[in-house]
């Protein structure tokens, strides 16, 4: 029999468990597995594809935005210690994304003196082996291990895929010594292990009891609400939510949305803000969503029957969570929404659908009003160095095609996007979910990844794009070609740092001083910001304007870009803190 080494057996194992792609930042610690996949080039043996990112946040996010498209979760190779610390953040955003990611990092030798292969040989070395490396991640982790010897690695990685893909999916840790990654091993003493027999758990429905208690509240109540977030992960759901909610009449609310939940073309479709709707529901539903209103502005709202069908109910990564309800179910909501969908058609008679289309009939004013709101937000275009935001968006809006996704780290302006962007298609929108900013750049990337023919765009706040490591993301746009369309929407700092002190102290020295500790601009007649020059450096299309007349012309030439194969940046100056 043939005897490899470790990094050999690890790579097939990744193979086995169906990754693509490994989104690597690598270094010392990876000789092995760097040996290994030449060798495998050498005899052209198909494996993962390496995907080299200069940042550990745009691979994780890369990861996970490919991860959001197809519910495959796929490798991140990084670099010990140091590594794993530049994609802590990223992980922490993952994991409330509750997406699918292996993290791998490699590990310091032990040995100090060549007892082994792969001893250190290098001053790092000895200063990247800390007490606790795990202790970096371990919050935003589902489960970790460090790998104790070569013999365990196909079985140890068929544990974490089976972790991370299972309910709720989310990220999992693996650490990786260098001598062990060395270690040679007969093939008759590494066994597979299928995923078929050590895969994941999923959830499914809940039994017929429930759901014909779930569907009398529903039928019984005049006047139902539910509010999302993140429904639209399972690409179905959608859907099926919209049917249910005119088969009962049920205005739908995405407070705080991460995905499509229901096309904003639907009649059930109410907005964004729940404190419109709820002070006159009788019941409420909270499916998938982690933050459904904000308790200190919506005190009566708890005290009306609520139902929750959460992937996560419990929540029990949040220390504190605060929000009532009656009935509390753990299930894959797809699979709910359908069982409770044909228990009420089942149930629904002539009075009862007469009843529903009454009540729908007198939601026309409230939808007119805000379509008359969303249209006056975006009325005025805005003045030379201050472009209205809502302008802005809604050229955009007009300029996109349904099928396009939009990825919004718009931060305090993302409420505007969500009003001015229209999406009706799952899958097309992809809102913050985790609280780390610079997420956008590379999840676009990973979006892009999995939809080559689809049309990505990213917007982004000024304070977000700092953090974004912008110039990785255009570096790795421009060497594996994954043109996206980058909108920078620049006011000058960080609004959400000013908003948050002025919430808490309207009229304290802050605001009397105009002294937020927000601006990241002088403001100096000769400092330049030109954001955009960041994306052309690695061959990107860039645009900057200060005039809202330029506005639709620079978006036809950006996207003209993407259709030749090219990344774009539009970095546009809007009204300043």
């Amino acid at each position: 029999m043939a005897r490899y080494s470790a990094a050999h057996y690890l790579i097939s194992a990744l193979v086995d468990l169906g990754i693509e792609y490994i989104f690597a930042n690598l270094g010392t610690d990876y000789v092995s597995i760097i040996e290994e996949l030449a060798r495998w080039d050498s005899e052209g043996r198909p494996h993962p594809k390496v995907i080299l990112c200069p940042h550990e946040v745009v691979a994780v996010h890369m990861a996970g935005g490919f991860a959001m498209a197809t519910g495959k979760g796929q490798a991140v190779f990084v670099h010990v210690d140091a590594g794993t610390a530049n994609a802590c953040m990223a992980i922490q955003n993952m994991f409330r994304y509750r997406l699918p990611v292996l993290l791998c990092a490699g590990k310091a030798p032990f040995t100090l003196r060549g007892e082994l292969t792969g001893s250190r040989d290098t001053y790092v070395h000895f200063v990247q082996d800390p007490f606790d490396m795990a202790s970096i991640v371990r919050p935003y982790v589902k489960w970790e291990y460090a790998l104790p010897s070569g013999v365990v690695v196909r079985e140890a990685l068929a544990r974490a895929s089976a972790f991370m893909q299972s309910d709720p999916q989310g990220p999992v840790y693996m650490m990786l010594p260098r001598e062990t990654l060395a270690e040679t091993w007969d093939e008759s003493e590494m066994p597979a292990y299928p995923p078929a027999r050590f895969g994941d758990v999923r959830t499914g429905g809940i039994d017929p009891a429930r759901v014909e208690q779930i569907a009398d509240a529903l039928m019984t109540a005049s006047n139902p609400v539910a509010i999302t977030s993140y429904l639209g992960r399972n690409p179905g759901a959608p859907a099926l939510l919209d049917q249910l909610a005119q088969a009962c009449g049920i205005r739908v609310v995405e407070f705080n949305a991460v995905h499509t939940n229901i096309s904003q073309d639907s009649p059930c479709f109410a907005g964004f803000d729940p404190t419109l709707l709820l002070k006159d529901a009788d019941l409420g539903l909270l499916i998938d969503t982690d933050v459904p209103y904000l308790p200190q502005s919506s005190k009566s709202i708890g005290t009306i029957p609520w139902i929750q069908i959460d992937i996560d109910p419990l929540k029990a990564d949040f220390p504190m969570w605060g929000f009532p309800t009656d009935v509390r179910i753990q299930a894959n909501t797809e699979v709910v929404l359908a069982q409770l969908l044909a228990v009420i058609e089942a149930k629904s008679d002539d009075a009862f659908r007469q009843r529903v289309r009454e009540r729908m009939a007198g939601w026309g004013s409230f939808k007119k009003n805000l379509v008359e709101k969303f249209a006056k937000a975006a009325a005025s275009p805005g003045v030379e160095g201050a472009i209205n935001p809502a302008h802005l968006l809604a050229l955009l809006n007009r300029k996109l095609s349904p099928d396009d996704v939009v990825v919004n780290e718009a931060i305090r302006n993302g409420p505007i996007l969500q009003d001015q962007v229209r999406r009706t298609i799952p899958g097309t929108y992809v809102g913050l979910a985790g609280g780390g900013l610079g997420y956008s750049g590379g999840l676009a990337l990973g979006l892009k990844l999995a939809h080559p023919q689809r049309r990505i765009v990213q917007v982004i706040g000024d304070g977000g794009f700092h953090f974004s490591s912008p110039d990785s993301v255009f570096a790795v746009a421009q060497q594996y070609e994954l043109p996206i369309f980058t909108i920078v929407l620049d006011n000058g700092g960080w609004q959400a740092v000013k908003s948050s002190v002025q919430r808490v102290y309207p009229e304290g020295y802050a605001a009397k001083f105009d002294a937020f500790q927000s601006l990241l601009t002088s403001r100096r007649q000769d400092e330049k910001r030109h954001f955009s020059e960041l994306g052309r450096a690695f061959g990107a299309h860039a645009e900057r304007i200060v005039r809202p007349e330029d506005i639709e012309a620079a978006i036809d030439r950006c996207l003209a870009a993407l259709a030749d194969g090219r990344a774009a940046v539009l970095h546009a100056h809007i009204t300043p803190l």
